[in-house]
């Protein structure tokens, strides 16, 4: 199928063209249509399947460019006469954040806005907006914390039919009176299980309060938990079910392996894999901000290139960062889970798991930043005996046994004993795995074969005392995962619902202007 099949007005195929595109993806094919038609959806697909394009595309079809609000056929901003009483009452909101401009907004309401969980995804997909829309006159913002308000402000007043936002910074300017949302015609929640475990559900919840009843919503997952479907079932209507790829499962195109090594010797171990070219540019996973910085530090140290991208630095230093890894100015770019939300990375040819996640769908979702547009790639875990029960949980998800490879000279000693993993940064999800309570118990799958590595020596298949030594005495099990954390979304989430509770943000960027104190960290 080509994408002329879809129904797309040529001005965007031209602009799918201009991009080297000729046929949809999956979730293209499956969810254009259904957008088109006006339905919601409900969609399951993980970084990688195309799923911007696949609600972007018809977005922009479904807007008049000639009636897109702000435009006049010069393209200046068009007035709109009145005032906008602002999202809580006519008083509008008050406490620190960005100054409250008394003047009413001088354009029309926005007509879609899409949510994202981080500041790079929110500009990953602004940019996918305007190189779809640059044969059709429609203005988009990116809004997200971590810079300053006023180009925002400035950019809202020119009259943008598309915003796309984190909840945070969307309700900063909602509070005073820089967006109407009282028009609004299409949400988008993109990466909607990540702005859950980001602890966004009240953000969520009072920007939903703020929508009219009648308009089209797409929810966009990598997975379809508990949450999601609770949250689905409060703001869809009769959605239509896309869902692209089987739950939870990795490409093939993937080589996974896993070398076992001590916990103090993961660095070392890292730096020799470096060293001897088995690991060239590499997107690192850590757990924690600190323990990113930290590794950061360290490999310079050893005289390899690094840089460190979480919540805690600023915008420019990220983008900073990501360029330079781009650029092949640093050979690795150490992360955490959800600071690597968004990155567009192309050709990246490994992914190491310094440290395996606490929650085993983050392993997929980490993964498959490598292996994509049909390229292979290798995705690498440095596994100590702290984390066998993790690598038990993941192991059950993707329905097979990851083959281990020991690296000579750096076999696990086994007198070494397990410890409890401390997540100091995972937030109210998570309880104290000290107390030796198990993760959630996980349906097994099938077990088949794993992707064949890549020929770099012996490869053990035959888990046996290898996985012995990761087997004694079960004192660290995995994080608690027993029922709803704080703040879970469930039945008061409707269309037009009421305004819950005092709003309690994570911090999706800086400091406010005019705020002062210490601010607990952001998400990683």
């Amino acid at each position: 199928m080509s994408f002329d099949a879809l129904g797309l007005t040529p001005e965007l195929l031209r602009a799918v063209a201009d991009q080297g595109y000729t046929e949809p993806t999956p979730v293209q094919r499956e969810a254009i249509p259904l957008v088109l038609d006006g339905r919601d959806i409900l969609a399951g697909a993980q970084t990688g399947t195309g799923k911007t394009a696949a609600f972007v595309l018809p977005i922009l079809q479904l807007l008049n460019a000639e009636r897109t609000p702000g435009w006049k056929a010069n393209g200046a901003p068009e007035p709109v006469a009145g005032s906008n009483v602002g999202a809580f009452g006519p008083g509008g909101a008050t406490g620190p954040g960005p100054r409250r401009d008394p003047r009413p907004i001088p354009h029309s309401p926005i007509r879609v806005l899409i949510l994202t969980p981080t500041r790079e995804l929110c500009l990953q997909v602004e940019e996918s907006v305007r190189t779809y829309g640059a044969h059709r006159r429609i203005r988009s913002v990116a809004i997200y914390g971590g810079v300053g308000y006023e180009p925002q402000i400035r950019a809202l007043r020119a009259g943008p039919g598309i915003v796309v936002a984190t909840p945070g910074r969307l309700l900063d300017h909602i509070e005073q009176r820089h967006i109407d949302l009282s028009k609004l015609e299409i949400l988008v929640l993109d990466e909607a299980d990540r702005m859950l475990d980001m602890g966004f559900i009240r953000d969520i919840r009072k920007v939903m309060a703020l929508l009219p009843r009648e308009r089209q919503t797409l929810l966009f997952s990598a997975t379809f938990s508990d949450e999601i479907r609770q949250l689905a079932n409060g703001i869809l209507r009769d959605p239509a079910m896309v869902q692209v790829t089987p739950r939870n499962t990795e490409t093939a195109l993937v080589a996974q392996i896993v070398h076992p090594v001590d916990r103090e010797r993961k660095r070392e171990l890292l730096s020799e894999l470096i060293r001897t070219g088995r690991v060239e540019q590499a997107l690192v996973f850590t757990r924690t901000k600190h323990g990113a910085n930290r590794l950061a530090e360290q490999l310079g140290k050893d005289g390899i290139g690094a840089a460190a991208i979480h919540g805690n630095k600023s915008q420019g230093q990220r983008v900073r960062a990501l360029d330079d890894f781009k650029a092949g100015r640093v050979k690795i770019l150490v992360a955490t889970e959800v600071a690597s939300r968004g990155l567009d990375i192309e050709d990246l040819p490994h992914v190491v798991n310094f440290e395996l996640p606490m929650v085993p769908e983050d392993y997929v979702h980490r993964i498959g930043r490598t292996g994509r547009a049909e390229k292979t790639g290798d995705a690498i875990s440095l596994v100590c005996v702290d984390e066998a029960p993790l690598l038990r949980e993941i192991e059950k998800l993707v329905g097979h046994a990851i083959p281990i490879q020991m690296i000579p000279g750096f076999e696990p000693d086994r007198s070494i004993r397990a410890e409890p993993i401390r997540q100091r940064s995972a937030g109210p999800r998570f309880q104290n795995p000290a107390r030796g309570v198990g993760p959630r118990p996980i349906p097994v799958g099938h077990r088949g074969g794993a992707a064949a590595h890549r020929d770099r020596g012996p490869v053990i298949t035959n888990h046996g005392p290898i996985r012995q030594s990761f087997d004694g005495p079960d004192r660290s099990q995995g994080p608690r995962r027993d029922g709803p954390r704080p703040g879970a979304p469930g039945s008061d989430i409707n269309r037009g619902g009421g305004i819950p509770g005092p709003r309690r943000r994570p911090n999706s960027g800086g400091p406010r202007p005019g705020q002062h104190g210490q601010r607990r960290a952001a998400p990683a």
